[in-house]
């Protein structure tokens, strides 16, 4: 087996957080499960503290076109601790609510354990940002619009 590089690490983990996105917008359970450790933990915005199954259960359903219009993914920073790694960014949305759009942001930060030769995600933190704090449209990596991946113009798609 070839040895790893923080290069290749990086590359791995920023592929492993697009891969995470698009199930989550895809509501894809079965490429989803293989990304997560066996005793993942998600923490969310609320404090509630939700197991692997529970959490898969609700990913099967997470995401619904017509109630979440609007997604991005933006502000991603990506940072290794030997077999650790922090996978950060935060995601912009629109979703009506009784029939109004309501915009908020959300920052995550996914953890991951080196093992077994791959990266898995151990646990998932999420929190609800305040507008002063909204990363700039300048860090926008992907955007979606009712579930649709949105063509990224080549100044944001290149970096």
């Amino acid at each position: 087996m070839a040895q790893r590089t923080p290069e290749q690490d990086l590359a791995d983990l920023r592929a492993l957080n697009a891969r995470f996105i698009r199930n989550f917008v895809s509501n894809d359970v079965p490429s989803h499960s293989a990304i997560t450790h066996p005793r993942f933990l998600c923490i969310s915005p609320r404090g509630e503290r939700q197991d692997r199954a529970d959490y898969l259960r609700d990913w099967a359903h997470g995401f619904d076109p017509d109630v979440i219009i609007y997604w991005d993914v933006r502000d991603e920073d990506i940072a290794l601790f030997g077999d650790v790694a922090l996978v950060r960014a935060t995601n912009k949305y629109v979703r009506v609510i009784d029939g109004n759009a309501v915009t908020g942001m959300t920052a995550y930060t996914d953890t991951y354990i080196h093992e077994g030769g791959r990266w898995l995600c151990i646990q998932a933190q999420l929190t609800a940002v305040a507008m002063e704090h909204w990363p700039g449209d300048d860090t926008i990596i992907d955007t979606w619009l009712r579930g649709v991946l949105q063509p990224q113009p080549p100044s944001v798609a290149q970096t």
